[in-house]
């Protein structure tokens, strides 16, 4: 695809209004399949997601950035998902390990330096996976934060140059666990103990009852997102 948005986003958001997310995802898979891929950090409404198109297209590609600090009870997942729906999640990883990473720069740096590490560790390796495809499909939810409020079910993603599907900007925590427990998704075992979000295991903490879902990410600073879903060119 060219790096130029199709010029018909704005007809097929409108056709899309009052969409359900099998439904979106059902469009997208009609309209790029192969050419589709979806990232996934097996949170939640990613699992919710891999369930519905185990059922509509298996086949889609899935890939998790794996920036090699990222909890157990993660790869696990990726692990029980596999036996579940037999889709083996692709693991894209950076072009060091952790260790070798953290000997170049003297140590880590998610402490001091975590939009540098994320940069490297997820949006570096995150272009090369998407380059060549023609959309990828994410699990953002329009109330997570303000960046992601006003996020169009299907739009242009001019940071990455490919058409991205957001089939879950209508639902709500609520009615993402619905479906996980009607449906009896795998999910992550973190969740039932205080992890509503779930990223690299140094810059997420448990949060308390009442707080913020995101609020153990990167938790004591102004950081709150990584950079794949966030607009701010100082994360590019």
């Amino acid at each position: 695809m060219s790096a130029e948005p199709p010029d018909d986003l704005a007809e097929v958001n409108q056709k899309l209004t009052g969409a359900t997310p099998q439904e979106i995802l059902q469009w997208a898979v009609e309209r790029f399949y192969p050419k589709l891929t979806m990232a996934t950090a097996f949170g939640a409404e990613g699992c919710a997601i891999i369930h519905m198109l185990s059922i509509i297209e298996p086949k889609v590609r899935i890939f998790n950035l794996d920036t090699g600090y990222q909890f157990k009870e993660t790869l696990e997942l990726r692990d029980r998902i596999a036996v579940k729906y037999g889709m083996e999640v692709e693991m894209v990883r950076p072009d060091t390990t952790v260790e070798q990473y953290e000997s170049i720069h003297g140590g880590p740096l998610y402490g001091t330096h975590p939009d540098r590490c994320c940069h490297d560790r997820k949006i570096l390796p995150l272009r090369r996976a998407i380059d060549g495809w023609d959309a990828w499909i994410s699990a953002i939810r329009g109330d997570q934060t303000q960046d992601r409020a006003n996020t169009p079910k299907v739009g242009w993603d001019k940071k990455f140059n490919l058409v991205k599907i957001n089939p879950l900007m209508d639902w709500t925590k609520k009615d993402v666990w619905t479906y996980i427990v009607q449906n009896d998704v795998p999910y992550n075992p973190l969740h039932d103990v205080g992890y509503p979000s779930i990223g690299c295991w140094p810059c997420t903490k448990a949060v308390a009852d009442g707080d913020d879902d995101r609020a153990g990410r990167w938790a004591g600073k102004a950081k709150t997102e990584c950079g794949l879903h966030s607009l701010d060119s100082s994360q590019l």
